[in-house]
């Protein structure tokens, strides 16, 4: 407990040191107003050119969680953005059923876009942890010119095949997958592998009933086959949920490979 208090403490004076920003901005899809959390690093010059790295929060949570949460998925990539000097993001991406529906997409592809006009941005990472580790990999598979790099923690590579959540996919996709199966398709990265050219790192848990980790293991299989740069951390007894060393490790691996590939 007192090991909880301090931690507490010590981060809740990293973020008054951090120069974090609740960003408001016009959707270009829908007029509506969304929302990001920016945090920019110690370390950061205006001048200077700055890696991103975007973190997509899971179901029923919003933009804050990846910055205020101390669980180990969030306070890892917290970490690891701080100690590489990213500009760490964390946007609502339509918020807490979001399933990286069209919206959310159009969102965040905007979002990408803006940071790039007003910094000097030279490589976009992304992670997120369940939903949002779907997320990433929907995104990733969707747009990968944009993505220097995947982190996916506890989440899922087939969305034809998973049955939970499906109110909120539903109303995220515009229908449901008979209704939509092309939508469904393309939105789960494992039928589209070729795509992942860039370092990937996906965490899974063989215990875990809320995102079973089969469709991601196999997305790991093909890309092995290929011999892209993906490393997979599989605990067997892991439930819906990643270690703050596991999810260090997983973004750190796609640092350093993204590095090394320039």
């Amino acid at each position: 407990m007192k090991r909880l208090v301090i931690a507490t403490i010590l981060f809740a004076r990293s973020l008054l040191a951090a120069e974090t920003e609740d960003i408001a901005f016009k959707s270009t899809l829908d007029g509506t107003e969304q929302r990001y959390v920016e945090m920019l690093p110690d370390s950061f010059e205006p001048m200077d050119a700055h890696d991103v790295l975007i973190a997509f929060h899971g179901h029923g949570s919003d933009r804050w969680q990846f910055i205020r949460d101390m669980r180990g998925e969030c306070r890892g990539l917290r970490d690891v953005a701080s100690k590489h000097g990213l500009i760490f993001v964390s946007p609502d991406y339509r918020a807490k059923t979001s399933w990286m529906g069209p919206a959310a997409e159009a969102d965040v592809v905007q979002i990408i876009g803006d940071l790039k006009l007003r910094y000097q941005v030279h490589r976009v990472f992304i992670a997120g942890g369940s939903m949002g580790g779907t997320a990433a990999l929907t995104l990733a598979a969707l747009h990968p010119e944009l993505i220097a790099g995947v982190c996916s923690l506890n989440g899922i590579a087939n969305l034809v095949d998973y049955e939970k959540f499906q109110d909120a996919r539903t109303a995220s996709y515009g229908g449901t997958k008979s209704e939509l199966p092309d939508e469904y398709k393309k939105r789960s990265a494992e039928f589209w592998s070729e795509k992942f050219t860039m370092p990937i790192a996906l965490t899974t848990g063989g215990k875990d009933t809320i995102v079973p980790p089969q469709s991601v293991l196999r997305l790991v299989e093909k890309l092995q086959q290929a011999k892209r740069k993906v490393l997979s951390i599989h605990r067997e007894n892991g439930g819906h949920s990643t270690t703050y060393a596991d999810t260090c490790a997983a973004m750190e691996f796609v640092l350093r490979e993204a590095s090394a590939a320039n």
